[in-house]
């Protein structure tokens, strides 16, 4: 029996899967810091210890991130939008035709084809503002973990704009709400459908097709899911464990070795690449 590992070395956090056929039977992440390659074995021994399972019984290992070059023994490299779309495609049963993937420095927004190739994607790397970091950042100004974003924006009796789409000033402007005595709720939900408008923007009036997923670890938010929803006027899905897809797609890309999309990636790149900036 043999199983696949993928790895996600992202800006913010390191995932680790092991998949045994398209089954994702294990899990973790750990946050980014140096010495990268170490955390990642690290991790993928764990995981190999928890289910008893042997060297001699892995395919093989599947890389991807920004941190991807940084593993020496990989047996394949993906990029990370090919990734992100096969493992978004076969998570929602093949349902998957389009993906927000917030990550820790940047939102991509993927096109898929009926088969789950990569039609085209729009990537916004040239600002904080919407991404992982930027939660960070917020929930560190209101002294609250973001992982009760969420809870807290529902509670809101009120929505706070936020006019800035540079995370540097519109780390000024939470700032400056608290300091006129704003209710953190009413931050909150404004914060989620200012990321919501953003998305938005990005998206334009391309035709998006059905089904629409949230994915990075920023779509266990509900409440940013529910903004991007009113924003857009259409249903958003999750996935269970949203953050580990694009190592999921990787480990599952292993298995065939030519599904890797990067010709196809370098294609929709020069055409959509970089529409939004700061």
């Amino acid at each position: 029996m043999s199983y696949k590992i993928g790895i996600d070395l992202g800006s913010t956090a390191i995932k680790a899967v092991i998949v045994k056929d398209t089954e994702l039977i294990w899990k973790k992440a750990v946050p980014t810091a140096p010495g990268q390659e170490a955390l990642a074995r690290n991790l993928l021994d764990e995981g190999l210890a928890e289910l008893a399972i042997s060297n001699q019984d892995m395919e093989g290992i599947s890389v991807t991130g920004y941190g991807k070059n940084l593993i020496a023994n990989a047996h394949t490299v993906i990029d990370e939008v090919s990734a992100n779309a096969w493992g978004v495609y076969l998570l929602s049963g093949r349902k998957a035709r389009t993906v927000i993937n917030i990550g820790g420095q940047d939102i991509k927004i993927i096109r898929l084809a009926e088969d789950g190739k990569l039609n085209d994607f729009k990537m916004n790397d040239k600002c904080a503002a919407g991404t992982g970091r930027f939660f960070e950042m917020a929930g560190r100004i209101l002294d609250t973990p973001i992982y009760d974003f969420a809870a807290l924006a529902d509670k809101a009796d009120a929505s706070v704009s936020l006019n800035s789409t540079c995370a540097v000033f519109a780390e000024s402007e939470i700032v400056s709400l608290i300091a006129k005595g704003t209710k953190k709720e009413n931050i909150i939900r404004g914060l989620h459908e200012s990321i919501a408008r953003r998305i938005a923007g990005m998206m334009g009036n391309q035709d998006f097709a059905d089904e629409l997923y949230l994915d990075g670890g920023s779509a266990n938010n509900g409440g940013l899911a529910v903004a991007i929803e009113d924003e857009l006027l259409r249903d958003v899905y999750v996935l269970p464990h949203p953050q580990f897809t694009v190592a999921y797609g990787a480990a599952c890309l292993l298995r065939s070795g030519t599904r890797d999309l990067s010709d196809c990636v370098k294609s929709a790149f020069k055409n959509y690449m970089k529409l939004q900036i700061c």
